[in-house]
């Protein structure tokens, strides 16, 4: 039984380190600043957002993946449209996959161009450093193979690139992530990061003053691997409680909901029920986020979009 759990392991994370090496998640939708640098100051006040992801719960050596990351507007007095507004931020990140982990901490810059009141361009980057590591304290082999029981460490730099456009009811983002092909010598043969392609749009459809429905994608194409997207339909009451499905291709569907308190605190929970072959061994996986602001949501936008 332990062999075969530590193969199907080994074969889930040969599919996470050599095709989907980036973290995948439910609540992308929530967490913009996670995969885009784009959004470093792209609000006039700080945001903290701090999430949990436990994968396929049950199944031992399963993904947990986290962030931190921090948003801190630069303020800069516009003379006119498309001057640019500028942004800073950063973000701690950890993935785990069985015996490999992976932690990164980025430094993120981004400058926002208004075209006219709503329309907003927004470009940014972030730089920084990843390790990598593999430790086989859990590993149990029938034969003592050095290769297989050496603890292993590499850590390397660390870029992304990312742009933003959105008007009042819409947006639109592209990131880049991994932009540097490091090779993985201390951790695997030939193994090296490769560039993850992100894009995500959405669209606000306004029902009435106080409610709205938000469909929304993202895709993910990394470049050895499979792409694969997200389809989520949101529904937003006042910009204090969301409810939402999506479903992801070949692996998922998911259940969302949020709530702010005093304008100013979010708690996010998603639900994930696994379609693939893994729900043989588990069925479930779960996500939660809190996130805070120092935005006090105005009156009279009390039904604009939540997620920009």
């Amino acid at each position: 039984m332990i062999q075969k759990t530590l193969l199907l392991v080994l074969l889930i994370s040969s599919q996470n380190l050599f095709s989907q090496q980036l973290p995948q998640y439910s609540q992308w939708y929530a967490n913009q600043f996670v995969g885009n640098p784009s959004h470093a100051g792209i609000k006039r006040c700080i945001d903290v957002h701090t999430l949990y992801r436990n994968q396929w719960v049950g199944f031992s050596g399963a993904p947990k993946s986290g962030f931190l990351t921090v948003s801190i507007p630069l303020y800069k007095q516009r003379k006119q449209y498309l001057s640019a507004r500028h942004g800073t931020g950063f973000k701690f990140e950890r993935d785990e996959i069985g015996q490999f982990s992976t932690s990164r901490l980025n430094i993120a810059y981004a400058a926002h161009f208004n075209f006219d009141k709503y329309k907003r361009l927004s470009l940014g980057l972030y730089g920084g450093v990843v390790q990598m590591g593999y430790n086989p304290a859990t590993v149990h082999v029938a034969n003592i193979d050095p290769a297989v029981l050496s603890e292993a460490s590499i850590v390397a730099p660390d870029a992304s690139f990312g742009t933003w456009f959105n008007d009042q009811n819409y947006f639109v983002g592209l990131s880049l992530l991994n932009l540097i092909p490091t090779k993985w010598n201390n951790v695997g043969v030939n193994s090296k990061n490769f560039t993850h392609i992100n894009l995500n749009a959405g669209y606000r459809l306004g029902a009435n003053d106080n409610m709205s429905f938000i469909p929304a994608f993202m895709l993910r194409v990394p470049t050895r691997g499979k792409a694969n997207i997200d389809l989520n339909l949101l529904w937003d009451y006042k910009n204090t409680l969301s409810l939402g499905l999506g479903y992801r291709s070949t692996d998922a569907l998911i259940a969302f909901v949020s709530i702010k308190i005093n304008s100013q605190f979010a708690l996010n929970y998603s639900f994930d029920y696994t379609l693939s072959d893994i729900q043989k061994a588990a069925k479930n996986t779960h996500e939660i986020s809190i996130r805070f602001s120092t935005c006090k949501i105005k009156k009279e936008r009390t039904a604009s979009c939540p997620l920009f």
